[in-house]
């Protein structure tokens, strides 16, 4: 999966950030453990080769991957917090096949069953399109910048 998400940050960023951005996405984004001892986290194969990963998540985290120091493992209230959609991923290689939507469909079926009436993402700027086509609405745009140089992020929201 690791390579896959690596492919991923460095090949579909490519059109929205220049070089430093790409390695500062590497540094904040990548895979929270977390959603897979969760049981939330979904992986796409075709013909064996992996195509796509992602998940949701029922904690308080919004994004980011294990090399993080700061995650919050709180349990969020179905009844008054949004599921996040975590860690979502294609291999360039089989991006606009439908992997993406497949991921997202999943995950938001399985954050419904558990109660949770909305769910909220952290979009990358390559995301945003996928993510608007699929009902999810722009909140707040703001940068990170913990990975050295300033990557934009889009909160997105939608009602399940």
């Amino acid at each position: 999966m690791i390579a896959l998400m690596d492919a991923a940050i460095s090949e579909l960023q490519k059109p929205f950030l220049d070089d430093d951005q790409i390695r500062s996405s590497r540094a904040i984004m990548g895979l929270d453990t977390q959603l897979i001892d969760d049981g939330t986290y979904f992986v796409v194969k075709h013909d064996g080769v992996l195509a796509g990963c992602g998940g949701w998540s029922r904690r308080t985290t919004m994004y980011g991957g294990d090399q993080l120091p700061v995650r919050n493992a709180a349990l969020l209230d179905p009844a008054t917090d949004a599921a996040r959609i975590r860690a979502m991923y294609t291999h360039p290689d089989f991006v606009r096949r439908g992997v993406g939507r497949l991921i997202l469909s999943l995950c938001e079926r399985a954050a419904k069953a558990e109660g949770f009436r909305r769910a909220d993402l952290a979009a990358t700027m390559a995301g945003e399109p996928l993510y608007r086509a699929c009902g999810y609405q722009p909140a707040e745009k703001f940068v990170d910048d913990r990975g050295g140089a300033p990557v934009p992020i889009l909160m997105m929201s939608k009602t399940l």
